[in-house]
């Protein structure tokens, strides 16, 4: 049953009304076991949700409204390999991806054993090119999920790397990207990873034409050596001169890609046992979201806290605070996870819907974000939720930094929380402002596996209880379709048609 179809809907929102006047200064001192309640331990993650606008009985009430849309079910048919992305008929299992070798049974043991047979190549061809001294710069070009994920997770574990090999990441079509990473390079010292499903993302393969003509210009011949493709479209690698290819399946979406062969830069970067040891946190991750019981399924209370907010509370955004400068691109990858996922209008049957959906995600690294944006946390007219992502033990010899950081990150949680009086206005902090706390050991290769693992789930329960697709992408599409007919005009001059807009800005930029 959709959504807002069922009693529990009607329940949160009468139950809105009421928290008109909730404030988490009151609810703590009411409630000496909140911090218990509403926290919890999972594989490799801490979460502290006690500082949001919740309680107990509105946890209740969330908790129906997954019983009542049938959550549980839907995320049974995920994990069963059922064709739950119905608009493209395909199965949803990226979780297939990070899942141990010969573990399941039935019709899902032979695409398990088509991964595993794909990994295995896959990590011994990463640890070849770790050993290849000669191999200093390795380049990723692709776009969205195919560099987005392997971005993040390459900076995300620096302190894995290997160290006398550099990774660089071109996405953008703008050829300023390409131009400047390229200046560095040599190409006797120089791989190129080309990653498009298809190998027809026109941003990738503009950037890959242009990659292969400067590293033959620079006087590179062996174009089997020094490009890599990962791919299903092995015969356009071929025409490439790529000998060497690594496909995955339509079940994996883009965003949900970094563990599958999309994922090679990571697996040069840290090793083949790193490589294996991100899967093993998301698979622990992936565990705990099959099995635990609703009520104490940490993706499951944090899709359901994201409902809760955008649809009866209001707060339209959602801000992500890693204060670890290694996560500094997690921000903008959960940004696509979310928003590429959630960001739709219509349900899973094609009809309009009334209420809202994904909220708009943003962030930059703490204690950067301090010294922009939090002003407006702290004081401005909207509220934001605020989701800081803290790391315990530091990598790093330099203790009195981070002990500087976490004092930072446990400040600011504070202080939205309390707030401050002034009688004069321009000091004063209302408070009462909501935020979670995601706190990991440290940062490894299986801890960052487990947190991104947690935020697919998330995704997909606040998704399922939507009554959306949250496996298509059908808005990526349109602008991308009129971008081949208008470079087309850009280069014979051609507006007939146009509407009076785009026809006077053809004609200015030639």
């Amino acid at each position: 049953m959709r959504c807002d179809q069922t009693a529990a809907w009607q329940s949160l929102h009468h139950r809105a009304e009421a928290f008109a006047g909730f404030d988490l200064r009151t609810a703590f001192a009411a409630d000496v076991q909140r911090v218990d309640g509403l926290s919890q331990t999972v594989p490799h993650v801490f979460a502290d949700l006690s500082k949001n606008h919740v309680d107990a009985g509105t946890e209740a009430l969330l908790q129906e409204l997954a019983r009542q849309t049938g959550l549980a079910a839907h995320r049974d048919a995920m994990f069963r390999g059922e064709h739950i992305n119905a608009t493209e008929d395909r199965a949803v299992m990226h979780w297939l991806l990070r899942q141990p070798e010969g573990s399941l049974s039935g019709d899902l043991a032979a695409p398990l054993k088509l991964v595993h047979d794909t990994l295995r190549p896959m990590l011994a061809y990463a640890e070849q090119v770790r050993a290849d001294a000669q191999i200093t710069d390795v380049v990723n070009i692709g776009i969205g999920g195919s560099d987005l994920g392997p971005q993040m997770a390459v900076l995300a574990l620096q302190d894995f790397v290997i160290p006398g090999k550099r990774f660089h990441f071109v996405s953008n079509v703008d050829g300023h990207e390409l131009a400047t990473v390229l200046q560095g390079l040599k190409a006797e010292n120089t791989l190129f990873l080309i990653a498009s499903k298809t190998f027809t993302t026109i941003e990738t393969m503009t950037n890959a034409r242009s990659a292969l003509g400067w590293f033959q210009s620079q006087g590179g011949r062996d174009v089997a050596r020094h490009f890599a493709a990962l791919t299903t479209n092995v015969a356009a690698a071929a025409e490439m001169g790529i000998t060497t290819t690594f496909g995955f399946w339509d079940w994996v979406g883009g965003r949900y890609s970094v563990w599958s062969a999309i994922g090679l830069p990571v697996a040069i970067a840290i090793g083949g046992q790193g490589f294996k040891d991100l899967l093993a946190g998301a698979h622990e991750m992936d565990q705990h979201f099959q099995t635990a019981p609703m009520e104490r399924n940490l993706p499951v209370r944090l899709g359901l806290l994201d409902v809760w907010y955008r649809n009866f509370l209001n707060f339209t955004s959602r801000s992500i605070a890693p204060y670890h400068s290694a996560l500094r691109r997690v921000p903008a990858y959960l940004q696509q996870l979310e928003m590429e996922s959630n960001g739709k209008r219509v349900d899973r049957n094609g009809l309009a819907l009334p209420y809202g959906t994904s909220p708009v995600l943003w962030g930059e690294p703490g204690t950067n974000g301090q010294h922009a944006y939090f002003q407006m946390l702290h004081q401005g007219t909207d509220v934001v939720p605020l989701e800081f992502i803290a790391v315990k033990k530091p990598t790093h010899s330099l203790k009195e930094h981070h002990e500087l950081l976490l004092a930072n990150v446990i400040a600011q949680a504070q202080a939205l929380m309390l707030g401050q009086f002034d009688d004069g206005g321009h000091k004063h902090f209302s408070g009462n402002r909501p935020s979670t706390f995601l706190l990991l050991d440290e940062l490894t290769p299986a801890s960052l596996g487990a947190l991104i693992a947690l935020q697919e789930h998330r995704v997909f329960v606040s998704g399922s209880v939507w009554g959306i697709n949250s496996f298509d992408q059908w808005g990526v599409e349109l602008g991308k379709v009129l971008a081949k007919d208008i470079h087309a005009r850009i280069v014979s001059g051609d507006t007939s048609g146009l509407d009076a807009s785009t026809a006077a800005l053809l004609q200015r930029i030639r």
